[in-house]
């Protein structure tokens, strides 16, 4: 495993800390570790997501930009429609 130093601002730091306390992670670095693995699995469902929007946006099915459709699909996911 590659060793690195990174500093935290106070707030940050002090979460990080916190979840270590309650037994949450062992470490902080396992911590970091775990948000690093989710941000890059979101990264990959982003990915997927604009790959569909820019293929259905090519297929000439609607109008609407990907900012429209993005915002529709969150007001449909959060229960606003």
């Amino acid at each position: 495993m590659v060793r690195q130093s990174i500093s935290f601002t106070k707030p940050n730091d002090e979460w990080l800390k916190s979840q270590v306390e309650l037994e949450e992670y062992s470490s902080k670095s396992e911590l970091v570790n775990d948000l690093i693995r989710q941000a890059r699995q979101q990264q990959v469902q982003i990915d997927w997501i604009r790959a569909k929007l820019d293929k259905s946006e090519k297929s000439g099915f609607t109008e609407e930009t990907k900012a429209q459709i993005l915002k529709q699909s969150k007001s449909l996911f959060n229960g606003k429609i």
